[in-house]
């Protein structure tokens, strides 16, 4: 534990942030998280809900000549993504996260250090225990894991909101004020088989492939920055395998979390022995083909192999080649820009999850889209993509993008009051990732809503980490947002 953090500026945000490190708080595990914030509501004699969703609301009456302003609803969610890099063992259910200083920036050591969203519920628990800001009536909203398929706001009942206004914590960049968001859809595909008995013939050696030290990053901030996606590039190596070496494929394991740019792949084929010193010199070719293509981003990259046990089993071939010619064939990345905003993704896919075990396969792709339309014509397309190889393919956790509304009184007066705040104009935007905004505003129709944060870079990575001197500025631009909240009509 760095005790520098506590010291940070606002030290009413970092105390809370300091304290919620040391809480395990990965999707679905949130008991104790949601303990911690329900027991500020409590000392501070707040009403205090938690709902049937997980989502704990907090509830703080206006401060004295603030009455007449139009109640607003501070929002953000509690879980964090668990990324680690192999290096290190971390049980993010049991361990805490470790934050540490590193001149403008926090940091985790080797894992995600929660910043999403975990500087927005922080802040938010600042302004309930302040005493001295001026505000009007507010509700606290504390979601449950967003991070999974925004489960909290899917089951947050229409009603239970009182707010006219919403002020979302989980934008990553300062600057920037967020009008709107991208929908998403989860494409789950399986290939099942029945397992054949397999003996390896004398001459059969099996060799682990390995591709790592990639970014990753979210599957939707990020991804049209070109990063690599581990599970893509393995199976471009493994087309070229099959189809030079008559290699087979026994396992493979690529990518672990839905919304996150797969950092790390791994797979075991078998080829005959003799082939051995050819093909680890098609690894390394193809190892140098990657460094010349993605070295200018992904500076870390590797691509390794070297021979292991033989394995039990083999995946049966036809269900192989099938596997493979799909995920190669499969879109992945920005699928299309928005035709008059061309510097703004609206429709991409990402391959995010592929797995083998005994008889089954697993595929996992998250597409995201601005336009209800394109989203679900490119998850037809990977559906008939993947229906071709065999596949069994279906759709769930679809969520609603958020529309712009160009007349938004909150939009407005963040925009005037940035320039006061920093000296600087804001920039308006609209975000290719899944806010909460979304689900929610699709509840409660006519909620005057905007999203913003401080900066954080490579979230849902072990490389996140959030620049202090934003997060002053995140704090003060939301107390003069608050204080400046128009009179309820």
């Amino acid at each position: 534990m760095d005790s520098k953090i506590t010291s940070l500026q606002p030290q009413a945000v970092w105390k809370h942030f300091q304290a919620i490190c040391q809480i395990p708080r990965p999707s679905g595990h949130l008991d104790k998280i949601t303990e911690y914030i329900m027991g500020v509501g409590r000392s501070l004699g707040l009403e205090t809900i938690h709902d049937k969703a997980g989502n704990v609301i907090i509830r703080k009456p206006a401060t004295p000549g603030m009455e007449n302003r139009k109640p607003v609803i501070l929002q953000g969610h509690m879980d964090m993504v668990p990324q680690a890099n192999k290096s290190v063992k971390h049980n993010f259910e049991t361990d805490p996260i470790l934050p540490r200083v590193d001149g403008d920036w926090v940091t985790a050591t080797e894992t995600t250090l929660g910043a999403d969203n975990g500087i927005g519920i922080s802040s938010i628990l600042a302004i309930l225990e302040s005493k001295d800001l001026k505000h009007g009536p507010l509700e606290a909203l504390f979601t449950y894991d967003e991070e999974t398929g925004m489960y909290g706001a899917i089951g947050l009942e229409p009603g239970e909101l009182h707010g006219e206004i919403l002020l979302n914590t989980d934008s990553e960049q300062d600057g920037e004020l967020y009008m709107s968001c991208a929908g998403g859809v989860d494409v789950n595909i399986e290939f099942r088989y029945k397992e054949e008995p397999y003996t390896p013939a004398p001459n059969e050696i099996a060799v682990k492939l390995t591709l790592g030290g990639l970014h990753g990053g979210h599957s939707g901030v990020d991804i049209h920055l070109g990063r690599m996606n581990a599970n893509k590039e393995m199976f471009r190596f493994l087309k070229e395998a099959v189809s030079e070496y008559e290699a087979r494929l026994a396992s493979y394991s690529g990518g672990t979390l839905r919304n996150a740019i797969p950092r790390e792949a791994e797979a075991v084929v078998t080829i005959l022995a003799e082939d051995k010193e050819d093909f680890m010199d098609a690894v390394n070719d193809f190892a140098a083909t990657l460094k010349r293509e993605y070295g200018f981003i992904e500076e870390n990259l590797y691509f390794t192999a070297e021979q292991t046990e033989l394995p039990h089993s083999l995946l049966p071939e036809e269900i192989q080649d099938d596997l493979i010619n799909a995920i190669v064939a499969c879109h992945n990345g920005v699928y299309r820009m928005i035709p008059d905003a061309p510097d703004v993704v609206e429709t991409s896919s990402n391959l995010s999850i592929v797995r083998t075990s005994e008889g089954y396969i697993e595929v996992k792709i998250l597409v995201r889209s601005s336009s209800e339309s394109m989203k679900r014509a490119l998850a037809s397309e990977l559906e008939s993509t993947f229906s071709l190889a065999g596949a069994r393919v279906d759709f769930d956790g679809a969520y609603p993008g958020w529309e712009p509304n160009f007349k938004s009184q909150i939009l407005n007066l963040m925009k005037r009051l940035y320039p006061q705040v920093t000296g600087r104009e804001a920039q308006v935007k609209m975000m290719h990732a899944g806010l909460e905004c979304g689900i929610i505003g699709a509840n409660y129709p006519g909620l005057d809503m905007i999203s913003f944060g401080p900066t954080i870079k490579h979230p849902h990575s072990p490389n996140e980490k959030v620049e202090i001197s934003t997060v002053e500025t995140f704090w003060k631009l939301l107390v003069a947002a608050l204080e400046n909240i128009p009179v309820k009509e």
